[in-house]
């Protein structure tokens, strides 16, 4: 376990955006699987992080740990992101044809319009879903935090 906490940065992120990209795959396009990832992200981010800071000082520490967590959490958040706009706004160009027929894109009809119910679930999947990744990933890595200092304190 101390191995994979000790994983030199750059490494950890060549792995999150590779099982960002097959939880993506996974997902058919549907971020789900990338917002359950952001718990076990956050997990890892905050117990790195804690370890490799020193825990004598605790208010300037965890101030410094909790601005490192959300950077990170933006930049996977940001990377799901870029993933989504990659799938899903190429798809979106049939908003500029008149005749297009939303009923047959194979998108959820959520709302009572088909072509609402289509940008319904664009703005779902390109912009809510990497928001709700960072929820997570933020999450777990406070709720984890909260362990570790509750251990020492």
């Amino acid at each position: 376990m101390n191995k994979i906490l000790k994983m030199d940065k750059k490494k950890f992120f060549v792995v999150y955006i590779i099982l960002d990209m097959v939880f993506v795959g996974i997902g058919m396009g549907v971020p789900l699987l990338c917002i359950l990832f952001g718990f076990p992200v956050g997990w890892y981010i905050s117990k790195q992080l804690a370890l490799s800071k020193q825990l004598t000082i605790p208010e300037k520490n965890l101030s410094t740990i909790l601005n490192e967590i959300l950077k990170y959490a933006l930049y996977t958040s940001l990377f799901t992101f870029i993933l989504m706009l990659g799938i899903w706004m190429p798809l979106s160009t049939v908003l500029l044809d008149p005749g297009a027929n939303f009923v047959n894109t194979g998108i959820p009809m959520i709302l009572y319009d088909p072509k609402i119910s289509f940008i319904g679930w664009i703005i779902l999947m390109v912009f809510i879903a990497p928001f709700l990744q960072l929820i997570a990933t933020v999450f777990a890595s406070n709720v984890a935090l909260w362990k570790l200092f509750r251990k020492i304190g």
